[in-house]
Formats: structure tokens, C-alpha cells, sequence
């Protein structure tokens, strides 16, 4: 015979974690959530850019239309712009004692002042079209530049906040996929141990039934049992065959499930090193206490939720709060006006700070506001429900520790009873003092006993991880 590997508990709950690909997954959400929270770390720093562009004009810019005539005047002693009487040629007339003014073209005196355009000046100086053209048909400019946030109102610390519960979160949600895991190992793995027992009884049981059958059949041949007494042993034996046909097609699939989830060969048959049931021990109940809840996964996670939702109420008031940025560039062209028009590169510095300050937007921020609040509320609702659930679940959990180990109590008195009953009916059955109907009822008795014994061990075995699931404490420990 092949010789079967031995595994225990304990490898199965590590092969199980190391093939899951549901925890992969969990890995790699958590792996999104602190890249996610590294990125919003980069918000607190200032962001540098750079850009460049390049643009095709199909004409030069001009400013002028045609060429200009400039008129030829004389600065003045108060610094203005004007001219003496030798340098237009408009005639002159006293309009009162000691005062003359120009006359226009048609004979009218009037203020040069008021309508400068009626002066005729002698001399002009010429300003040409070409000389105020600009050759702006190739245009480069770029800026090399950085945004450096100084008060946001809070926001991006809260946004930090935030990511840094969202890590946590997934944190917590891989743990708890492990511990989830484990439990479904362990499930599988007292299964198989129950069937594996179970088993074991069926092919006791069917021995009883043949050895039974034997000796009906030379109590037969000696003249002191009948035929109807051969046909009721027979009905028992191919009901114990029966019995023994379900126990291990259902240790096979049992198996099959295990290895599946151990990601081990799924028609690989392995042995369990507690696959005797001798190692049942009795589980203390516990008084739920504040500690135990705190524990849970399920109360993290809403605590870290709960986080979530107060950050987003206070990004909600940061929206009511001024913003204030410094910002700071390098700018460059070509053709560039620094220092008059030239077609070649040149820059300059600039810094300067930016100020938003919030002030009417019909009611917007203030009901995204009470959203947020409402959002907090749920929040703390969820966890406070949470915890009164958790901890009617850990009463539960005692309440079933204490049924089943009161069941199994009573299972061993039973199979001890059953035994003896046992006993005495092959022992009264070799004497002749019992029929074999009543010997058959004493096996019966004992199989049933024995099984029901088996049953309260694994529920035992399961309370008792229930139990630690509901207390919040590790399930591989």
C-alpha cells in the first residue's frame, strides 16, 4: 500500500493561505490603497511643470495702416507737448485786449487745445508702416514653473486622512479574508475528520452484521433459527452496506473540497493527524467585554469608516474657508518685447500668491454640509448596531459551547452504556438467552450512539472556533 501524507491543521491553514487567490486580490487592494495614500502625500508638495508651444501666423502684426505724418511741435516749460506761432501756419486774431487765438479755414477763431485738429502745422515728421511691423509669424514660448498649496482649509489634509483609513480598511478586509479562510479550512477539515470516523464505524458496523449473518446461518443449519431470521439479518447488513457506500462517497468529496481549498491534487488522498477524536477538550465560556468587540473585524472596519465619513465632513467645511497658493514661473519667447521687439529668446521670474475666498453660492456648500453630517450620523449608528450584535453573537456562541459540551457529556455516557448493552446482548446471544433480532437492536443502539458521539466531538471542535470568531481573537491560534 501507498503510504498517505500526514497533514495537520496547521499546514492546511498555511497552504490554504499561500494558494487563495481571494487573498491575492486582497493583497493587491491593499497594495492600491498605500499607493493611493503615497499619491495623496504628494498634494502637501509643489507641484512643478513645464510647457512649450510653438505657433504658425500667417501675417506680421502691424501697427499702423499707412504711413504717419507726425506734426513738429515744441515742448513746453511745463513739459507738455505745443507750439509757437512760427511753426503753423493758421492767421491769428485779437479775440479781446491782449488775448488772440488761431483761426481755422474758414475764418473761425478756436482753442487748439479743444480741437487740435484744426491746427495747420508747417512741419511734419514722417513715421514709415515698416518701421512699427513686427515679424510674429514664428512664435516660441515656454514656462518652466511650480503650485505650491499653502491653506486649502484643511482639504488635503483630511484627503490624507482619508487614504490613510482607506489603507487600514483594506488592511482589515485582508485580514479578515484570511480569517474567513481559515475558517473554511477548518470546517473542511473537521468534515473530513467526521466522515473519516464515520466511516470507520459503518465498516464496524457492517462486520457486526456479517459476523451476525454467520452465525444465523449455522444456528440454521443446526435447527434453532429460521429463514425470517436470516432475512432480517440480511436487511440489516445491506442497510449497514448502504450506510458505508454514503460515508465514503462522502469522504471522498469531503477530501476533494479540502484539497481545493489547500490547492492541493484534488484525487490526492491525505491523512489527518487528528483524525482519532481523542484531543476533545472542554472550552470556557467568555463574558463579552468592550476589548473582545473592539477586536472584530467588522468594528475596525466601521471605526475606520466612521473616520472616512468625518474627514469628508470637514473637506464639506473646508469648502466655506479661503484658499490661498503660491505660485512661481520662468517665462520665455522668441520673438520676445523685454527690451523693445527682437526675434530671440528671452525670460523673466515671477511669483506671486493667489487668494480664493468663498462668498455666495446659493446654499450649495451649506446642504453638501449636511449631507456630510447625515453621513457621520449613519456612521456612528452602524457601529454602535454592530456592537450590540457582536456581542448577542459571543452570548450565542457561549450558549452553544455550554450546549455542546453538555451533548457530548451525554454521548460518551451513551456510548458507554451502549457498549456494555453490547456486551451483554453477544454475550446473551452466545448463550442462547436473546434472539438475533434482539442482538440487532443492541448494535443498532451502539451505532447510533457511536455516531452521535462522533457528531458532538466535530460540533465541539466547531463551537469552539465559532467561539473565537465571535471574540474577535485570531483563528490560527
Amino acid at each position: 500500500m501507498q503510504a498517505q501524507s500526514i497533514l495537520t491543521i496547521e499546514e492546511c491553514r498555511k497552504l490554504a493561505v499561500e494558494h487563495n487567490r481571494s487573498l491575492m486580490i486582497a493583497q493587491e487592494r491593499t497594495n492600491i490603497a498605500t499607493e493611493s495614500r503615497k499619491a495623496v502625500f504628494t498634494q502637501f508638495l509643489p507641484n512643478f511643470s513645464a510647457n512649450a508651444s510653438y505657433i504658425r501666423n500667417e501675417k506680421n502684426i502691424s501697427l499702423l495702416s499707412a504711413d504717419a505724418l507726425l506734426p513738429v511741435g515744441t515742448k513746453m516749460s511745463n513739459g507738455s507737448f505745443g507750439f509757437t506761432q512760427d511753426q503753423i501756419s493758421n492767421k491769428w486774431m485779437q479775440v479781446s485786449p491782449g488775448v488772440y487765438a488761431p483761426l481755422d479755414s474758414d475764418g473761425k477763431p478756436f482753442d487748439p487745445t479743444v480741437n487740435p485738429e484744426k491746427i495747420l502745422w508747417k512741419n511734419y515728421a514722417l513715421l514709415p508702416k515698416e518701421s512699427m511691423e513686427f515679424d510674429t509669424k514664428d512664435i516660441y514660448a515656454g514656462t518652466v514653473g511650480f503650485v505650491q498649496p499653502i491653506f486649502l482649509g484643511g482639504k488635503v489634509r483630511e484627503l490624507y486622512k482619508m487614504s490613510k483609513s482607506a489603507e487600514k480598511l483594506a488592511g482589515i478586509n485582508q485580514d479578515k479574508a484570511v480569517d474567513d479562510l481559515i475558517m473554511d479550512v477548518d470546517e473542511a477539515y473537521w468534515r473530513v475528520v467526521s466522515v473519516e470516523n464515520k466511516r470507520k464505524l459503518a465498516v464496524e458496523y457492517l462486520n457486526l452484521m456479517k459476523k451476525l449473518r454467520k452465525n444465523v446461518e449455522i444456528m440454521i443449519e443446526e435447527g434453532v433459527a429460521t429463514k425470517g431470521d436470516l432475512l432480517k439479518v440480511m436487511v440489516k447488513e445491506n442497510e449497514a452496506e448502504m450506510i458505508l457506500a454514503k460515508a465514503e462517497n462522502g469522504l471522498s468529496l469531503s477530501r476533494m473540497a479540502l484539497n481545493q481549498i489547500c490547492g492541493l491534487e484534488i484525487n490526492k488522498e491525505y491523512a489527518l493527524s487528528e483524525s482519532n477524536l481523542e484531543n476533545t477538550t472542554n472550552v470556557t465560556p467568555v463574558q463579552p467585554n468592550i476589548s473582545m468587540i473592539d477586536k472584530r473585524f467588522e468594528i475596525r472596519a466601521l471605526n475606520e469608516a466612521k473616520n472616512i465619513a468625518g474627514s469628508t465632513y470637514k473637506i464639506a467645511q473646508s469648502r466655506f474657508m479661503p484658499n490661498l497658493i503660491l505660485s512661481g514661473n520662468y517665462l520665455f519667447s522668441n520673438p520676445n518685447v523685454y527690451n523693445g521687439f527682437s526675434n530671440k529668446f528671452a525670460g523673466m521670474y515671477s511669483f506671486g500668491v493667489v487668494l480664493n475666498v468663498p462668498i455666495f453660492h446659493f446654499g450649495d456648500r451649506i446642504h453638501t454640509l449636511r449631507a456630510a453630517k447625515s453621513e457621520v450620523r449613519i456612521a456612528e449608528l452602524q457601529l454602535e448596531e454592530a456592537k450590540e450584535k457582536i456581542e448577542l453573537q459571543i452570548n450565542q456562541s457561549n450558549f452553544k459551547i455550554d450546549e455542546s459540551q453538555r451533548r457530548l457529556t451525554m454521548a460518551n455516557k451513551n456510548v458507554d452504556k451502549a457498549n456494555e448493552n453490547l456486551k451483554f446482548a453477544n454475550e446473551a446471544f452466545d448463550a442462547g438467552l436473546v434472539t438475533s433480532t434482539e442482538l440487532m437492536e443492541a448494535q443498532t443502539a451502539w451505532y447510533s450512539a457511536s455516531s452521535e458521539n462522533i457528531d458532538s466531538k466535530i460540533e465541539v471542535k466547531m463551537c469552539e472556533l465559532y467561539l473565537k470568531k465571535a471574540i474577535g481573537q485570531s483563528l490560527d491560534k
